[in-house]
């Protein structure tokens, strides 16, 4: 199971705030911590507006989606340093390119996975050019049909990438998402469908939706987290808080140790030594003489259960007993002939 924090541009474009969470992911025991490698003047043309959910969580009166992204950027410098720090806190660094020259670059830092986002589904070369750098693959699925996604994976597919390298995440982008929107069962029918590795890309409030689809064997899980949902940026509003990210590991820690098994019912070796302590036995309920026919009414089912088992009370009714026995007795097979 793999875990990415998702910082994002929760940074707001100060190398401090990005160190600071790269301490939270690397504290909360996710495996990579995730920024987002783009230049403005590549990724969005200067008259394009943000969406609305940007408006929303920006909360300023200017409309520009270039200037918002302008003002995130982060440049080769601070990338190479954040890199670095993050391997001082035993994270792995990784982060999202949204045009050609920052896949060549992320590339050049030695990322070990590329991560498509949502919307470069629908970009030809932007898909071949990750195809060629002969990596792992994460991509991600919000907004797009099932056959937008077929459709991605044959470019892959067809430039190198083979499906055993290839994760594709569910996800709805929407910030935050509503629960009613999730469509959770996708999820498995999307790797079912495709025969590929899936996970889910969450833009839910909260946790529960991320644990719930690795309990629908998720093998990769995305969450944006910042430190403080009340700051002013396009995503803040729709990440976890430093106590919920590390909260949401845990759970998804367990969650992974209690999908291990085979499958097969049967008892584990934990709860074997409790068999005996909370099952029951059949005992006595009366006094009764030797040679006594048992019947139903003879008997009632005591713990514990180190001794006939209640499943052969119909092997017991019509024995007779071999010796005297009073109330309580738990009987065996000695007692009766």
């Amino acid at each position: 199971m793999i875990i990415i924090a998702e910082a994002g541009v929760n940074h707001n474009g100060d190398l401090t705030q990005a160190k600071a969470l790269i301490d939270v992911a690397a504290e909360a025991g996710a495996d990579y911590v995730k920024f987002q490698t783009f230049k403005a003047e590549k990724l969005v043309s200067k008259t394009a507006q943000k969406a609305e959910y940007q408006k929303r969580n920006i909360g300023d009166d200017n409309d520009s989606q270039f200037a918002m992204l302008k003002r995130l950027e982060l440049n080769e410098m601070q990338h190479e340093e954040l890199q670095r720090y993050a391997r001082t806190r035993n994270i792995r660094f990784l982060s999202t390119a949204f045009d050609l020259d920052s896949i060549n670059y992320l590339n050049q830092l030695g990322i070990d996975v590329f991560k498509i986002p949502s919307g470069e589904i629908t970009n030809y070369p932007y898909l071949v050019a990750i195809s060629r750098q002969q990596k792992p693959v994460i991509l991600s699925t919000g907004m797009a049909t099932y056959q937008e996604v077929a459709e991605a994976m044959q470019v892959l597919i067809d430039h190198g990438v083979p499906k055993e390298k290839m994760t594709v995440l569910h996800c709805n982008t929407e910030y935050p998402t509503p629960y009613g929107d999730v469509n959770l069962k996708a999820m498995p029918l999307l790797g079912e469908q495709l025969g590929v590795a899936y996970g889910y890309s969450d833009h839910t409030l909260g946790i529960e939706v991320p644990i719930a689809a690795v309990a629908l064997g998720a093998t990769l899980i995305e969450k944006h987290f910042t430190l403080d949902r009340s700051l002013p940026g396009p995503d803040h509003a729709a990440s976890l808080e430093p106590q919920e990210l590390k909260d949401m590991v845990s759970a998804i820690r367990h969650i992974e140790l209690a999908m291990q098994g085979d499958g097969v019912k049967e008892p584990s070796a934990s709860e074997l030594k409790n068999r005996s302590v909370a099952r029951k036995s059949i005992f006595i309920n009366k006094n009764l003489s030797k040679g006594h026919i048992l019947t139903e009414d003879d008997l009632i089912m005591m713990r514990p259960g180190n001794g006939i088992s209640p499943m052969l009370m119909m092997s017991v009714i019509g024995k007779k007993l071999n010796e005297e026995l009073t109330a309580g007795n738990m009987l065996t097979w000695q007692h009766i002939g």
